[in-house]
């Protein structure tokens, strides 16, 4: 997730990707990190089939400079546009 200027970027896992870029977007948390930084744009995603995967990846990412963080979004998504309702349609 980031903001309209691309300048703040969120890693996270979730089970329902829908439901937590719908949260996001709606700042159903409203003292959260993307609340308060507004990070409502879905920009790069990956699905695994297991929930443990997700965290490992998780967690790598998390842990990885701006720059490597870029490239993931770079290489999926390279116009940084919104993926969210794309997600909607399938």
């Amino acid at each position: 997730m980031t903001n309209k200027r691309h300048t703040v970027l969120y890693v996270g896992v979730t089970s329902n990707v829908i439901s937590r870029v719908y949260d996001h977007k709606n700042k159903t948390y409203p003292d959260s990190f993307t609340a308060k930084y507004n990070c409502d744009k879905l920009v790069y995603y990956y699905f695994y089939p297991h929930i443990e995967e997700a965290i490992a990846v998780e967690k790598l990412v998390k842990g990885g400079s701006r720059k490597a963080k870029m490239g993931l979004v770079n290489s999926m998504n390279p116009k940084w546009e919104d993926l969210y309702d794309g997600l909607l349609e399938e």
